[in-house]
């Protein structure tokens, strides 16, 4: 029998879990997985959390807490989160422990010591504001490649290729916007380019993945692989296991994917067995699955099987990486910036977690992005769970409770009308299957509801509550061939409606989670209905019409609060740099608007014995009568300048936030000419 390794993408532990995760790589695994033990295969479903990195770091400071309490936080935060959408782990663990960090270190020892890795000084940014040097992450710029805005300095999304952070194009610091310097620092290189031919080899034998990863994949290797960084200078992280590297871990993608193993180190010994895990990851007849987003094709594809190449023991390569595309929300790409984006924890404060899996399912963002609307919800909800699937059970099982002594009759002798519906149905049945092991989620949850579909059709079609009364047989053998469209049914939709299925299974006294190959069987016996409930309750507009205010009300606060977000800091000066400004308390004479010009005051002010005139760009915000006679804060060593052929002999002092403007003024009356220090 094969082994398989199914694995997510490790969540990262800086933030909670968005819908759009859940569609690109938790539930179709999840749905893969609950496939595979329905068949019987020896199948684990591994994860955890990616719990390094600088952003957590960077986020503990802000909060002045350690990054352990983080990751902790948001560890439980996103368990919680997979608990509600039923999504199953046979282990769920995270980066930041011990045997973790152990299995990494030796990792990159048998990489350096088989001549994989190399040593550079190389140019990296450096933050001066923050005294810091910036991981690839938190610099952003325009693309040296496409020239697109927003992209990272180790990747820029909207090309897809990777860049060296130095050749960012007007790149800013993304903590505090500053631009920062480039300078110099040592690093350990993974050399990718002696794996380029093992990886074309490898990848051309895949000839059953995705287009959009295959052909991404091989024409990387085609443009030419290059070293890749695998240490950074901060401190949080998996120390480098080598003399001379203080102050600096690695890389969180390098790390990270070896949580797979350490997460299925972790279940054997909780088996306690715990060397169990090597007859999955050293075995070459495993299959191993990686479900992510595209995003996080080129680190699965390349770098990950490339890691795993340079170990001395022979690791078990990835058999496939069904990718997904990306998950929008009513038509907007999801941003967590703009808090556009409908979190796990949240969604299911209002409604189940199956109806979440039901709708991400028959929408899945298999080979293009998918969006999701609210309303597209309710009406998967309340016009296919509810009306079709729900109302195929409520209907044949209430029908068969009331008038044969709350049984499922047996009936041996078919039609030939139900040999055909039969027929259909089983076919379907079969096509699901196949569609399954495909990775095809999209298309399996559209064929079960079409089962269902031609359940409904066949009841209308032989109108049972019409026959009851004239041809009990007849009555009979419909329902016999309903309740057995409905037990196909409760399998089938099992991996995508695990909840509601096993209830269907336990009101039909079927077994639960019954063996795939026992689906298509035929019902051979009377069986006893237990209590019926409905399964799918609709959803009203009103609640529908609050989460879509909901959604707009987060993103357009977010948006005023980005708004009214304070200019970055300027750099430390020294204290003899602001003894050189001579700044005075000064009293305004005479104010009006310069000719030509909508945003110019010309002010005729007094600094004690003298009086100068001064242009401020205050127009909008003052009228020129509001100011005589008022006393306000004017920088009066500044070089004189010419504004609109109007001499100004110094600085008005003011504060500009949000759109709104206020010159500076005294608490008290003081005199002019009165010095500020």
């Amino acid at each position: 029998m094969d082994k398989y390794i199914v694995t997510s993408a490790l969540p990262y532990a800086n933030g909670k879990l968005h819908i759009g995760h859940i569609a690109g790589a938790y539930l179709p695994a999840d749905i893969y997985v609950r496939f595979l033990k329905m068949n019987k295969e020896d199948v684990i479903y591994i994860c955890g959390t990616d719990e390094h990195g600088a952003p957590i770091s960077i986020r503990a400071e802000a909060e002045g807490k350690t990054p352990r309490e983080i990751v902790d936080f948001y560890h439980q935060s996103i368990k919680t989160s997979f608990d509600g959408m039923m999504i199953k782990f046979d282990n769920f663990s995270g980066t930041a422990r011990e045997k973790h960090h152990a299995l990494s270190k030796k990792f990159f020892l048998e990489l350096l010591h088989n001549g994989f890795i190399n040593t550079h000084s190389t140019q990296q940014m450096f933050c001066e504001h923050d005294s810091r040097f910036l991981p690839d992450r938190y610099v952003e710029g325009k693309c040296p490649h496409c020239g697109a805005d927003g992209a990272r300095g180790d990747q820029c999304d909207a090309c897809g290729k990777l860049i060296d952070a130095t050749k960012l194009v007007l790149p800013t610091c993304k903590i505090c916007s500053n631009p920062p310097v480039v300078r110099e620092t040592k690093h350990w290189f993974l050399d990718l380019t002696k794996f380029s031919e093992p990886l074309k080899e490898w990848l051309q034998t895949k000839t059953n993945w995705k287009d959009n990863v295959l052909k991404f994949i091989l024409n990387w290797i085609e443009e030419g692989l290059i070293e890749r960084s695998i240490t950074r200078d901060i401190n949080w992280g998996v120390e480098v296991p080598i003399d001379g590297t203080e102050g600096k871990v690695l890389y969180v993608w390098f790390d990270a994917p070896i949580g797979y193993i350490s997460s299925t180190i972790e279940w054997a010994e909780k088996l306690g067995q715990p060397d169990k895990w090597k007859e999955y990851w050293l075995d070459q007849n495993t299959k191993l699955i990686h479900f992510i987003g595209k995003d996080n094709i080129p680190f699965h594809a390349i770098i990950w099987p490339s890691i795993l190449m340079g170990q001395n023991e022979k690791y078990v390569l990835p058999t496939d990486i069904p990718a997904n595309e990306y998950l929008t929300i009513e038509g907007d790409k999801v941003s967590t910036s703009r808090d556009w984006a409908i979190w796990v924890e949240d969604y299911l404060k209002y409604f189940d977690g199956e109806l979440l899996r039901y709708t991400l399912a028959v929408n899945a963002p298999e080979s293009k992005d998918a969006d999701f609307t609210w309303k597209d919800f309710q009406n998967k909800v309340n016009n296919e769970l509810a009306n079709i699937l729900g109302n195929l059970v409520n209907r044949v099982l209430s029908f068969s409770k009331k008038n044969f002594n709350d049984t499922i009759p047996y009936c041996e002798n078919l039609s030939e009308n139900s040999k055909s519906v039969i027929k259909d149905y089983q076919a379907l049945v079969n096509e699901i299957h196949q569609s399954y092991k495909e990775f095809k989620v999209r298309k399996v949850t559209k064929l079960a509801m079409d089962i269902a579909r031609l359940g409904n059709k066949y009841f209308d079609e032989s109108k049972p509550w019409a026959t009851i009364k004239e041809n009990r047989a007849l009555a009979k053998e419909t329902i016999y061939v309903c309740a057995n469209i409905l037990k196909s049914l409760s399998y089938v939709f099992y991996p995508i409606l695990p909840k509601s299925m096993e209830s269907l299974q336990k009101m039909m006294g079927l077994p639960i989670n019954s063996d795939w190959e026992n689906i298509t069987m035929l019902i051979n016996k009377d069986i006893a209905i237990a209590d019926i409930y409905p399964l799918f309750k609709k959803i009203e507009d009103d609640q529908i019409s609050d989460q879509i205010n909901l959604l707009k009300t987060k993103a357009k606060a977010k948006e005023e609060v980005k708004k009214a977000e304070f200019e970055p800091f300027s750099p430390e000066i020294d204290f003899e740099d602001f003894t050189k400004l001579d700044i005075r308390v000064v009293k305004v004479l005479e104010a009006e608007k310069v000719k030509k010009s909508d945003k110019l005051l010309k002010l005729l002010v007094q600094i004690g014995t003298e009086k100068r005139q001064v242009v401020a760009g205050i127009s909008q915000y003052y009228n020129p009568d509001d100011l005589i006679g008022k006393q306000i804060v004017m920088l009066i060593n500044l070089k004189p300048r010419k504004l609109m052929n109007e001499v100004s002999e110094g600085m008005i002092l003011a504060a500009k936030f949000d759109g709104k403007l206020s010159v500076l003024t005294t608490e008290k009356e003081m005199p002019s000419g009165s010095k500020i220090s």
